[in-house]
């Protein structure tokens, strides 16, 4: 195991240093810049467009909201990547990694806002509701479907099962903490049934639907980010004149003007981007996938959605996590993982936070597991259309959150890097080409603000943009392995998936859409869904 580790560290040390950070770094600010810093322009309609209300769809059920969408993405986003990560990022990279997150989250909001901009133009409508995110406008808009597939089977892999070994491994390693505290015994048999225990409640939800993902996902989630913001505030109150000294750390280790532990400028940089970016996920192509759900006027309303979920995300909860381990001053050299923020907030508020941070940890890690599911069956029904093959992925979930739970965290995280840079490297490649028509779209929503509008979009504003199918009448001829005779709505495999769920196939006897509700064959249920635009 510490042979792979190494291996594992070399590789991603090389990769990210050499190639990724340089293609993200340029990409972001190509994004900002050729936007005119649309994430900061733009921020207080961000607000107004998250608060619209949904339409009727045409069988009187309720659309998929601009909300609900975010709630998805978050229910993925807000996890252990704002508690166990930050932490990770600052014993591995010194107080410095924190601004370099917070400064990548800046520049990519722009990437966000593009990626998701584009999954919104993109969507295909099946007939249970809306599907899109990078494999559609892989395919739709830059005509590569090799290029689509790809990254389908990336996210898939990634975040469905490396990204849910990494939930998992955090849940394991916040139930131990807890359980050395109160005396119980802990090692590897206390993991295995950590491990089979989370399985078998991953198990009752993946085969229950994903009107079950969605419930759970937005009860929980605001819930604990208010709880964990709540428990943060306590410990700013309680060491307020603590805070100079953490800022001054902070901006002090990330430019190199003074060494904190195993920093220095290079770790804090190349730690505080890994981990921004698994924790806000912008530019990684993960969001696209819920925001291309939401029922929208304009596509550039749910661009703007999701890149307030970046700052949400990092300005907030990873900074509340940065306070609460800089204040507590870890040994670098004994902790890691959960137990960095367990052991900072122990030494803030007492021994009863370290279980009250291991029942919100417990939360936010299986709203995540949850929401990464959700990704990985949707790209999967862009490949496949066999119901036999979403059984067998689903029990593929179930092994990878079992062995996350048992695996050194070390492995576990190293293994996520790489999953999450070869998954990036190919949505900014895609997003390089594509992002003039998201500029485009921008361009058209802004003038439409400034006349003092609710911005609306049809295809017939834009007809040389190719394949677009859910924005009014076609314009060009789709691919033609999505062509349908006159009078049909375009096809691809979700689609012919949904119609086969909607006939009587399927797994476990649903079809299911992010936030909206399960279609029972047989019964003439339907999924609510957004109309088409």
């Amino acid at each position: 195991m510490n042979v792979l580790n190494v291996l594992l560290v070399a590789v991603n040390d090389f990769f990210w240093s050499y190639f990724l950070i340089p293609l993200l770094v340029v990409l972001a600010l190509y994004f900002t810049v050729r936007s005119g810093l649309v994430q900061l322009r733009l921020f207080p309609e961000m607000f107004r467009v998250l608060r619209s209300s949904p339409g009727i769809a045409p069988d009187g059920g309720r659309e998929i909201s601009s909300f609900q969408a975010f709630a998805i993405s978050a229910a993925s986003r807000v996890g252990t990547g704002n508690i166990v990560g930050v932490a990770t990022a600052i014993m591995l990279g010194g107080p410095g990694a924190v601004f370099w997150m917070w400064a990548m989250a800046c520049v990519l909001g722009a990437a966000a806002f593009v990626e998701s901009t584009l999954a919104q133009l993109y969507k295909v409508r099946t007939s249970t509701g809306f599907r899109g995110g990078p494999a559609y406008y892989m395919f739709l808009g830059l005509g590569q479907r090799w290029m689509g597939a790809l990254f389908a089977v990336l996210i898939t892999i990634t975040f469905s099962l490396v990204f849910n070994s990494v939930q998992a491994n955090s849940i394991s390693g916040a139930v131990s903490t807890s359980a050395q505290d109160l005396g119980s015994p802990t090692g590897w048999f206390l993991n295995v049934l950590i491990g089979l225990a989370l399985a078998g409640l991953t198990a009752a939800v993946i085969f229950g639907g994903v009107r079950r993902i969605a419930t759970v996902a937005q009860a929980l989630v605001p819930l604990m980010a208010i709880l964990y913001i709540l428990l943060g505030a306590a410990v700013v109150i309680l060491n307020i004149d603590e805070l100079p000294r953490v800022v001054s750390d902070i901006f002090a280790s990330a430019f190199g003007l003074r060494e904190a532990a195993a920093g220095g400028v290079g770790a804090a940089i190349v730690q505080g981007l890994r981990r921004g970016m698994f924790s806000n996920e912008a530019g990684l192509g993960s969001a696209p996938n819920a925001g291309a759900t939401a029922s929208v006027s304009h596509p550039a309303k749910q661009g703007l959605v999701q890149a307030l979920g970046v700052y949400f995300d990092t300005w907030l909860i990873c900074s509340v996590t940065a306070f609460i381990v800089l204040v507590y001053t870890p040994d670098f050299s004994a902790e890691a993982g959960a137990e960095v923020t367990q052991r900072a907030l122990q030494f803030s508020l007492g021994d009863w936070s370290v279980h009250a941070l291991t029942v919100i940890l417990f939360l936010l890690a299986f709203t995540s597991v949850l929401g990464n599911y959700y990704y990985g069956e949707s790209n999967l029904r862009f490949l496949d259309a066999d119901p036999q093959h979403m059984t067998y992925f689903r029990y593929a979930v179930l092994a990878a959150v079992f062995i996350g739970s048992v695996a050194p965290l070390t492995v576990v995280w190293n293994l996520a890097d790489i999953a999450m840079g070869a998954m990036a490297t190919v949505n900014l490649v895609a997003l390089a080409p594509l992002s003039t028509v998201a500029f485009r779209l921008l361009a058209d929503y802004s003038r439409q603000l400034r006349n003092g509008l609710d911005p609306q979009f049809t295809l017939s504003k834009m007809p040389d943009i190719q394949n677009v199918q859910c924005w009014g009448p076609a314009s060009g001829s789709l691919p033609e392995d999505v062509q349908r005779g006159e009078g049909e709505a375009p096809s691809d495999p979700a689609t012919a998936l949904a119609e086969q769920d909607a006939d009587g196939g399927g797994t476990g006897g649903a079809h299911t859409d992010p936030g909206g509700e399960e279609g029972a064959p047989g019964d003439g249920g339907q999924e609510e869904g957004p109309t088409e635009r």
